[in-house]
């Protein structure tokens, strides 16, 4: 009997992986990010405040 199993991963087969992998940790990060903006809305929402915007503060300078 084999001891032991040789494996090989073609360079095409361990892109994929690791690409999969660096796709994973974005899509995590993305998750928990739109998880925490959830959660900052919803507590502003109990004070009856709205976040403001990059657009929101842009449009305020240049009115004044």
């Amino acid at each position: 009997m084999l001891d032991f199993i040789l494996l090989y991963l073609d360079p095409g087969t361990g892109s994929l992986i690791v690409q999969a992998i660096i796709a994973g940790f974005l899509a995590l990060a993305f998750y928990f990010k739109m998880a925490k903006n959830a959660v900052t809305d919803w507590v502003l929402g109990l004070f009856g405040k709205k976040r403001t915007t990059e657009e929101e503060l842009t449009n305020d300078e240049s009115t004044q």
